[in-house]
């Protein structure tokens, strides 16, 4: 199992807009070959940062069969305009 982590710095008041938009982006996720789980933490500390933590079959899952993808297009439209900067991912075992 791989592990995807992103921390996610959002625009300045727009937490509340990107939760709505991640629900909806969650089905896309989820539905994905390999996929396995996600979780999605709002930062306490810092207000408009998250962690995104999502367990993959493989790599190849995430970076080819989801980032290659139709629905990645359709992820990339609800959720890329939110981050600022774009969030760092990293893949652990």
């Amino acid at each position: 199992m791989i592990l995807e982590v992103a921390i996610l710095n959002i625009k300045k008041g727009l937490s509340e807009a990107f939760e709505t938009s991640f629900q909806k982006a969650e089905s896309i996720i989820s539905s994905m070959q390999g996929y396995i789980s996600h979780e999605l933490k709002k930062c306490i500390e810092q207000d408009d940062k998250y962690i995104l933590l999502v367990n993959w079959e493989t790599i190849e899952d995430h970076e080819i069969g989801f980032r290659k993808s139709e629905q990645y297009q359709e992820w990339k439209t609800l959720l890329h305009h939110f981050y600022e900067p774009f969030p760092t991912v990293e893949h652990y075992k």
